[in-house]
């Protein structure tokens, strides 16, 4: 049975990937691009299944539009999957508020728009997935990196609780949280904090260092993250969160475990706050 998806973010890195991977098992894709030259170089990847739409995802408009021609042009979107982001590095004092809003505008409520804009029709089918692409940053935050990961955080808490509202309609949501992949992530999808403060030298400021020092030799395989990502929407119960790679793992179990310690550590005094009565 082939089936229709709505990629954002399709023209490289981890959406790329998972296009091409959709494609080659037959299936019909709809991918979101930032100009026509992609566009077209998608659309070459399988002629008559594989579609671009041009889309700037800070404007709910064009969101909409790409939403319905997207449902004319497949018969129905299938899958959704929020992909398109990028990364800003820097200590939270150096990052500018129009570069925080700029970033969220995109890699959360651009994702908000697409959700919105697909929902009355997977309501209607009583049938959809919704995928977020979000990341370990979201569950295990780092120095340097506040506002990407709190736009991830917040994706997060979207598809959670977007879960809980949709499942009992027939719709089912996967957050998926990649470590570092052998993208562009480091490259033209990362932006540096305006300010530059010589305080966070050796602190905040090595986010920068690692995650451009050695782009192209990150341990994950956008190609296998894709292969993951279909394995797990082809079983008969996929998974609310799904994490990819050895240090997505390994970060997202100190996260947790930090948080079980304060959580037991402190419990007496959180239970001193109940009400009388």
């Amino acid at each position: 049975m082939v089936t229709n998806w709505l990629i954002t973010g399709a023209g490289r890195g981890l959406g790329r990937a998972l296009a091409a991977a959709a494609l080659a098992r037959g299936d019909t894709v709809c991918g979101t691009l930032r100009d026509e030259r992609a566009c077209t170089a998608f659309e070459a990847l399988a002629p008559g299944r594989a579609f671009g739409f041009l889309l700037d995802l800070r404007d709910p408009a064009a969101i909409h539009r790409v939403v319905n021609g997207a449902e004319v042009q497949t018969g129905g979107i299938d899958r959704l999957v929020n992909n398109a982001g990028y990364g800003l590095v820097g200590a939270l004092e150096e990052t500018s508020l129009d570069q925080a809003r700029a970033l969220f505008d995109v890699n959360l409520f651009g994702a908000i728009a697409m959700i919105q804009a697909v929902l009355p029709f997977m309501r209607a089918r009583r049938a959809g997935y919704i995928i977020n692409i979000t990341s370990v940053s979201g569950l295990a935050p780092w120095s340097g990196t506040a506002i990407y990961g709190a736009s991830k955080y917040a994706l997060e808490c979207i598809g959670q609780t977007l879960a809980q509202e949709v499942t009992p309609l027939g719709i089912r949501v996967m957050n998926v949280a990649p470590g570092g992949m052998r993208t562009d992530f480091a490259g033209h999808s990362l932006v540096l904090a305006e300010g530059d403060i010589k305080d966070y030298d050796g602190g905040a400021h090595e986010a920068r260092r690692i995650l451009t020092s050695a782009p192209g030799h990150e341990k994950g395989d956008p190609d296998r993250a894709a292969a993951a990502i279909l394995l797990a929407l082809d079983t008969p119960d996929p998974p609310l969160h799904l994490l990819l790679g050895e240090d997505a793992l390994h970060y997202a179990d100190i996260a947790r475990e930090a948080l079980q310690t304060d959580i037991d550590a402190w419990r007496e005094l959180s239970l001193t706050t109940t009400a009388d009565g």
